[in-house]
């Protein structure tokens, strides 16, 4: 079923959202290779997270 909230959060709150959950599914597992994966999966959403930012950076806008 559509949730209405997720349609109305933005990319950057999703993005947000999704590492916090990841690092809260990797801080219940032992350590190992699927913690590690979660936790480079969150640390990747960081940097789109930073990469989102620079590019919505008013430095980027075209000249008006």
């Amino acid at each position: 079923m559509f949730d209405q909230r997720s349609f109305n959060d933005t990319f950057k709150d999703r993005l947000v959202s999704f590492a916090k959950d990841i690092r809260d599914k990797a801080s219940l597992l032992p350590p190992g290779m699927e913690q590690d994966d979660l936790l480079q999966k969150a640390r990747q959403t960081d940097i789109a997270l930073q990469m989102d930012e620079w590019l919505s950076s008013p430095g980027l806008q075209p000249p008006k």
